[in-house]
């Protein structure tokens, strides 16, 4: 057993806020979940991913775990009940947020883009599962508005990071139009059928007003790294055709 690799961030202006991307490094799960998974609905064996989601939850130091049986929509659980990290999700859902310390809102990925958002006194925190359909219905920037309309939030005041995730150059789609439609046009490379979803990312929080300087990315192809990470269309392109998932986890720290 070794410790699960991840990703460490921290807004410069808001360091009560921690944030962490994990990787597929470290855990215990076996072929072809090796060895990081942390999501029950790939096939992977159960209690290796109970002991996963436990080395994960006490490393980084977590009070509480909160996670969503992800459906690429739309729909927020706000303030949810935490639970310990071995029960698998309940609800639906691909955004979460929280007011309370200690507690990680967890998005779990294998290509999809997790966004995690805290609020500049880092009182708030909400972390925003997105696919290529969740930048379609612009997820992103409705995640936002309505993470600042349920705590009387403005959205200046709103810092954003995005994790490791489907890379410009790996982002292909060949059906464009069907997919995304002409609206999406100034993000398609024609010529390579790819799309940038990490600009669109980007200009979906800024138009929802979240200021361009408070937007990060950790650049890193999830498909380019899939030593390092869970990828679900290099999977999909091997025999195996399965993997598992990392996660984006955000939380407030406690008091001293």
């Amino acid at each position: 057993m070794a410790a699960i690799a991840f990703f460490p961030f921290t807004f410069i202006d808001i360091p009560g806020v921690a944030c962490a991307f994990t990787s597929r490094r470290g855990g215990v799960s076996e072929p072809p979940h090796d060895s990081a998974n942390l999501s029950y609905e790939v096939g992977d064996d159960a209690e290796a991913v109970r002991e996963n989601r436990r080395l994960i939850f006490h490393r980084l130091g977590l009070a509480g775990w909160c996670e969503l049986k992800q459906v690429h929509g739309d729909v927020i659980r706000f303030d949810p009940t935490p639970t310990p990290p071995e029960p698998p999700a309940t609800l639906e859902g691909d955004g979460l947020t929280t007011a309370e310390p200690g507690v990680g809102l967890v998005i779990k990925t294998a290509d999809c883009q997790p966004i995690l958002l805290a609020h500049r006194s880092g009182n708030y925190i909400a972390a925003l599962h997105a696919g290529w359909r969740g930048n379609r219905i612009n997820f992103p920037g409705s995640g936002v508005t309505r993470f600042c309309e349920r705590y009387n939030l403005d959205p200046a005041d709103i810092y954003a990071v995005r994790g490791p995730s489907l890379g410009p150059s790996a982002a292909q789609f060949v059906n464009f139009t069907t997919d995304f439609g002409p609206d999406f046009t100034p993000y398609f490379d024609p010529e390579r059928q790819t799309m940038d979803l990490w600009r669109l990312t980007r200009d979906q929080l800024q138009d929802a007003g979240v200021p361009g300087t408070q937007i990060f990315g950790i650049d890193l192809c999830t498909m380019g790294m899939d030593d390092t990470f869970f990828s679900y269309r290099k999977a999909c392109a091997s025999p195996v055709n399965a993997t598992g998932r990392q996660a984006g986890v955000i939380w407030i720290r406690p008091q001293a």
